[in-house]
Formats: C-alpha cells, structure tokens, sequence
C-alpha cells in the first residue's frame, strides 16, 4: 500500500495497491468512501465525455472474483476501523468512513455478479457491524436496470442503507448523446428512473459543465426540471438531486473543451431544482 494522502481531486484506482477496492475523500459525501471496482477492464457501456477513466473501452466488466473482492473488502474496512490508514493517509477533517460505493471504471450493474455482490458487501457489513449511518451506495446510469440480477440486488441493497445514485446529465436524447455518447431513449429513462425508485431510495447525480465555452442552455434546464416535475406529479418519490461539477481532469479526448460553470451558475439552477420541492447538494 502505498503511502500518498488522499484528496479530493485523486481517486485513483490503485491507491490501496488492490484489485476491487480503493479509498477516496469524496467531496460529495465528506469522508471517506470505499468504492468497489468491478469494471477492471475500463468498460463501460456509456462514455461520457468528462469521465477521468483512462483507456475507457465501450463493453461490459469481466467476471468477479468473488473471494478476492470479499477478503479485500473485508480487510480494507477493518484497516479503516482499527488499523493506521485514517491518521497516516487522510486528512484530518475527512476521517471517518462515510459510505461503500459501488462505481470505478465503468458500469457495475454490467456485472453480471452484481446481485451476489450486494449479497457479499452485506454479510461483511453485518459481520463488521458497520452502522447503518454508513450508506451503501450504487453509481450508476441506470441502462441495465431491466435485468433481473440487477433488480435482486437493488432488493437487497434497500435493506441495507442502500441508495442509487442514478447518472442524469441532461434531460434530452441529443443531450445525452453529446455528453454521454448514448443513443438512449428518454421514455427508457424514465422507465428506468421509475424502477429504481420503487426498488431502492434514488437520487439523481449530474454533472453540470461548459463544453467549447457554452454554458448548458436554457433549454437544457427546461427538459431536467419537465422529467423531474413529471416524475414528482405521477408519485415516483426521488431522494434529491447531486449537482456537481468537474473536479478531476476528463481522459477522454473532448476533454479540453470541457470547463467548469461559475459558481452562481451552479446555484441558480440548483434553486431552480430546489423548487419542484427537491433537496439539492452542490458540488462545484
């Protein structure tokens, strides 16, 4: 394990030297979350022109390691407990644990060992006696919620402070193909928004930034908060939303054109959002 204190602008993948976990200081969540990697081979079925992953191919994760990720799991989270990572390798005002997420380098609910790994991070949560203020966290954009694995871990990951947190960063099929180089649907979108909303508390993730200087039109304001107001008024429940903007550097090849929005840009449309009644948490 090597010894570089943790920040905010480095989730490297390999910081704790293993093959599924790595720690980062998340400014989103304030602490300490220990993502789970199950797309070690860089594949994700999106590609999202801000992604900091190097080497992104468009696929699917490989096959788990079910032992290695469970003796891994384990003994990072009893390090974080008992052992010397907190003084020797976070800074002071982030040392606690805040949350297990589910994300790295691609899509995890593409595993298709997902199910069995919510099973997994919840015998060893159970067996660690982790508190339930320790959220469990799924990073995802919701593509393969049809899948029926996906859907029992979603089960099972609601019964153990589960959230979904559900990639939305814009609101329109020209959007989405712009940002998150997907042919996507909206109708498959809502379809999938609804599903996770009846099987696991959801908050919508965004990622709000200037591409070739242009701020987010007004445009795209209007098809977020219509998904969202039409969400809310047929009784889908969201948990709020989490604007955030660029932290780390975009490996992807548009990334010079990317920049980050002013401050008072990111507020007003977080009050926008704030409106139809959401919390709204902002990360710029």
């Amino acid at each position: 394990m090597n010894n570089k204190t943790l920040s905010v602008t480095d989730h490297d993948r390999n910081s704790a030297n293993l093959r599924y976990i790595y720690p980062v200081v998340s400014r989103r969540s304030g602490g300490v979350s220990v993502g789970i990697n199950l797309n070690t081979n860089n594949a994700c079925n999106w590609r999202c022109i801000y992604c900091q992953v190097p080497d992104l191919v468009k696929g699917t994760a490989p096959p788990v390691d079910m032992a290695l990720l469970g003796n891994e799991l384990r003994n990072f989270l009893n390090e974080l407990l008992h052992g010397r990572f907190m003084q020797e390798r976070v800074p002071e005002d982030a040392r606690r644990i805040n949350d297990i997420a589910l994300s790295g380098n691609g899509e995890p609910t593409s595993a298709l060992e997902f199910a069995e790994v919510i099973e997994l991070v919840a015998e060893i949560r159970s067996e660690l006696a982790i508190p339930s203020s320790v959220k469990t966290v799924l990073i995802t954009n919701g593509s393969l919620l049809y899948r029926e694995n996906v859907q029992r871990g979603l089960e099972k990951l609601a019964k153990i402070s589960g959230e979904i947190w559900f990639k939305l960063d814009r609101a329109s099929e020209e959007g989405m193909k712009r940002i998150n180089d997907t042919k996507a649907t909206m109708e498959k979108v809502r379809e999938n928004l609804i599903l996770a909303t009846r099987l696991c508390p959801t908050w919508l993730q965004t990622c709000w930034f200037a591409l070739d200087d242009i701020a987010p039109s007004k445009q795209d304001e209007d098809d977020y908060l219509a998904l969202i107001s039409g969400l809310l008024r047929d009784g889908h429940r969201l948990q709020g939303v989490l604007l955030y903007g660029l932290a780390r550097p975009s490996q992807q090849p548009e990334a010079a054109r990317l920049s980050s929005l002013p401050e008072p840009d990111m507020q007003a449309f977080a009050k926008r959002i704030a409106s139809l009644g959401l919390p709204v948490r902002v990360s710029a």
